[in-house]
């Protein structure tokens, strides 16, 4: 399963996820699908968009829970 690091990354920014919303143009609903698994897909531009805002790798943004 793909996990994202988003609300650990925001912490260490010392932001907020209403403060990424408002970057991205995402709604907080989308936004906490992305955080909580909900969703199926993902496009290029919000992973980019994620890693220009919270300013890290791809690598750090996302993790791979073989376990799961």
């Amino acid at each position: 399963m793909v996990r994202f690091n988003i609300e650990k990354l925001l912490q260490k920014k010392k932001k907020s996820k209403y403060w990424l919303c408002q970057n991205m143009n995402i709604t907080s609903r989308n936004l906490n699908r992305v955080i909580h698994g909900e969703t199926s897909s993902i496009s290029f531009k919000y992973l980019e968009d994620l890693c220009k805002y919270l300013d890290c790798t791809i690598d750090e943004l996302i993790n791979i829970d073989k376990d799961a």
